[in-house]
């Protein structure tokens, strides 16, 4: 099993309270963030642009893998994940994630790379993680 960290302070009441997130790495160190960054969209990150961030990542390494099956090995993947944030009863949820991808991966053809990028898109570690939200995919080869 493999373990990495990431963490958060925060100090102040949801509002005008801050707080900072770290990653084990040190990728991310004392960045800030609060409800000003996420619902106001002021300086500073939020909770879905860093699973955005972390989906997209995972997505790109697992469509590698796949197209490993397919004997190709791309010379560029763009992944962009939107993670929506929509209002749920009192409180919120993220219920969808769009993935836009763009990849230049030679001697593959439309049909094969459609479906490797939907196969990456269902077995990426951080899909599984999100699914109870539809997840859905706009895949061009460039």
């Amino acid at each position: 099993m493999i373990n990495k960290q990431g963490s958060a302070k925060w100090t102040g009441d949801l509002k005008s309270g801050k707080g900072h997130v770290s990653t084990e790495s040190g990728a991310l160190a004392d960045q800030p963030y609060g409800f000003n960054t996420r619902f106001e969209g002021q300086a500073g990150t939020n909770p879905e642009e860093l699973l955005g961030a972390a989906h997209a990542s995972c997505f790109s390494m697992a469509l590698s893998l796949v197209l490993a099956d397919y004997g190709a090995t791309a010379d560029e993947i763009n992944t962009t994940a939107t993670v929506s944030l929509d209002k749920e009863g009192d409180g919120f949820a993220v219920k969808k994630v769009h993935l836009d991808l763009s990849a230049r991966i030679p001697d593959l053809d439309e049909a094969a790379f459609q479906t490797a990028a939907n196969a990456a898109k269902e077995g990426c570690p951080v899909s599984k993680l999100f699914k109870g939200a539809e997840i859905t995919l706009d895949a061009k080869l460039l």
